[in-house]
């Protein structure tokens, strides 16, 4: 097809000095950079036996707050449900007890589905009452399914055990 193919003598047209054909540079480099890293202080820490330092604004778990009289605080108004975009907060409301006033309706029923959950802080804003709030408690691990579903049980202990000294008005 009238192409000629000529052949180049490589080593004629570049000299290849002997740090190059033997690499020394690099591998010293490489040296330096492992011998750096081995001195220094790791970034990782023995997870079971040394615990990190948790930032206070971390989002973890959550927990139900109560009020003065040691009721829950939550009147069931489903803004937290509908603020969350997860969809994990099931509500389901009932009437009011007759000694609590001030409410026309209290969760019978308040559940997340933790495996669901995104940890994104939305509930807690929307609630307009304060009635949930987020712990600095790393979530839990499990080995059932069922186990990750918080209901009002769960979600008030937690609140008792961030609040020890918590004293109920009677």
């Amino acid at each position: 097809y009238g192409l000629f193919l000529r052949q180049v003598n490589m080593k004629k047209k570049y000299k290849i000095s002997l740090e190059q054909k033997t690499m020394i540079p690099a591998i010293v480099k490489g040296l330096i950079i492992s011998i750096k890293q081995f001195v220094q202080k790791p970034v990782t820490i023995n997870y079971p036996y040394e615990k990190a330092n948790i930032d206070p604004r971390f989002r973890g778990e959550h927990y139900l707050t109560k009020d003065e009289f040691g009721h829950m605080k939550c009147v069931a108004c489903y803004m937290c449900a509908t603020a969350c975009p997860a969809e994990c907060i099931h509500i389901v409301a009932k009437p009011v007890p007759a000694d609590w006033e001030g409410r026309d309706k209290i969760p019978a029923a308040f559940t997340i589905d933790m495996l669901r959950c995104i940890y994104c802080g939305f509930c807690v804003e929307a609630c307009p009452k304060d009635a949930i709030r987020m712990t600095n408690k790393v979530p839990q691990v499990f080995d059932a399914r069922e186990n990750f579903l918080y209901d009002i049980n769960k979600l008030l202990k937690n609140n008792d055990e961030l609040n020890p000294d918590f004293k109920e008005k009677k």
